[in-house]
């Protein structure tokens, strides 16, 4: 299988396996083999990043979080944590997903529900970053 090379510094010590034509990513916070999907491939990255890089312990990383957004039910990709209190939200997209306001929105209107102070829309190769402060959005670059 052909994974893109996504835009992290670092590199990761994934593992991996294979059943028939399927390939499956280990999950470090979910202590399980998970389907390999392009969404997958980003968010093992950001787990990895903020386990081996930020040194957070794996209970301090929450995945596939439901939620509940006008009457719907939607999941989190990723809840980074500090004392069970939300810090970043990390919404995953698929690398030829392109990031846009759009999809910003979305994110937004996730943490609305969650109230993190910082969010994060990746597709792995592009990063928007935004801090919530004074009822607004503040972007910047880490």
């Amino acid at each position: 299988m052909e994974l893109p090379k996504l835009n992290f510094q670092e590199t990761f010590d994934f593992k991996f396996k294979r059943d028939k034509d399927k390939f499956f990513i280990y999950d470090l916070v979910r202590k399980t083999y998970l389907l390999l999907t392009p969404e997958e491939w980003v968010r093992q990255h950001w787990i990895h990043y903020y386990l081996t890089v930020k040194s957070y312990s794996t209970s301090a990383l929450i995945t596939e979080k439901k939620i509940v957004l006008n009457g719907l039910t939607k999941r989190i990709d990723l809840l980074i944590t500090e004392k069970t209190e939300p810090i970043i939200l990390i919404e995953c997209k698929a690398p030829k997903i392109k990031l846009s306001e759009k999809t910003f929105e979305q994110t937004a209107r996730y943490n609305s529900i969650i109230g993190a102070k910082e969010i994060i829309l990746t597709n792995g190769l592009q990063h928007i970053n935004a801090y919530y402060e004074n009822e607004q959005y503040q972007f910047y670059r880490p």
